[in-house]
């Protein structure tokens, strides 16, 4: 069964858009799940101090735990196993996301352009997220710093789009494009932090970068959670 439009041009009556809404919240908890086991597995070292025992959830970057090998030089290799796994996943999971989410604004020409330009920057994103998992600090550290830029910088772009699309939209609920402005919000003030960010060679800025990534990474999963959550329910009426 294809992918067609139901009456009046809306989403389509097709419940593999709801496992595929599904798949992508699963995504996003996997990625929780298995970073918070990197975490509790990882053996230590941060930027400022490679001798520092264990992960500290306020100096330490989530792209720590995707090192080879710890600041302080011992093996990474099961941090890196899992937070490959949860980042790759992630990213797929949001390209999975995106790609579904546009069925929702399909009712005019106008919301479909808006639709299609946020899915795609939201495929950009996806890709640059696996890139960033596949790519450690310590091996590629260019593509890595590249990757996590560009991922930032895609990502508000495609939620700008899907909000649009959203406000237009009369019968989709506002509180979805309320929690989507919020998040576009989190993102904006993320990409200032990493443009003109405070050295992360004092404790102070260190701290500041890890905790405005650590805000950003959970706020993501967060909003997509809410927004699958938000076409599960749009697509139950259909």
């Amino acid at each position: 069964m294809g992918l067609g439009l139901g009456r009046g041009g809306g989403p389509p009556r097709d419940g593999r858009r709801r496992w595929a809404l599904i798949a992508a919240a699963v995504a996003c908890l996997q990625f929780v799940v298995l970073t918070a086991l990197a975490m509790l597995l990882y053996r230590g070292g941060n930027y400022l101090d490679p001798d520092y025992r264990g992960y500290s959830f306020v100096r330490n970057f989530f792209s720590d735990l995707g090192l080879t090998r710890t600041y302080g030089g011992e093996s990474n290799l099961a941090p890196l196993i899992l937070f490959t796994v949860a980042l790759t996943g992630a990213g797929i999971g949001l390209a999975l996301f995106f790609n579904v989410f546009r069925s929702f604004f399909a009712r005019t020409r106008l919301q479909r352009i808006l639709a299609w330009a946020g899915t795609f920057a939201g495929w950009v994103a996806s890709l640059c997220f696996i890139g960033v998992a596949w790519c450690p600090a310590d091996r590629a550290l260019l593509w890595h710093r590249n990757f996590v830029v560009w991922a930032f910088q895609s990502f508000p772009v495609a939620v700008l789009f899907f909000l649009v699309a959203m406000l237009i939209d009369r019968r989709y609920p506002r509180c979805y494009a309320l929690a989507f402005a919020l998040f576009l919000f989190v993102l904006g003030a993320y990409l200032v932090l990493i443009f003109h960010r405070p050295t992360m060679n004092t404790p102070q800025g260190l701290v500041a970068q890890v905790v405005g990534q650590k805000v950003v990474v959970y706020a993501s999963v967060v909003s997509i959670l809410v927004q699958a959550a938000g076409a599960l329910k749009q697509a139950a009426k259909t």
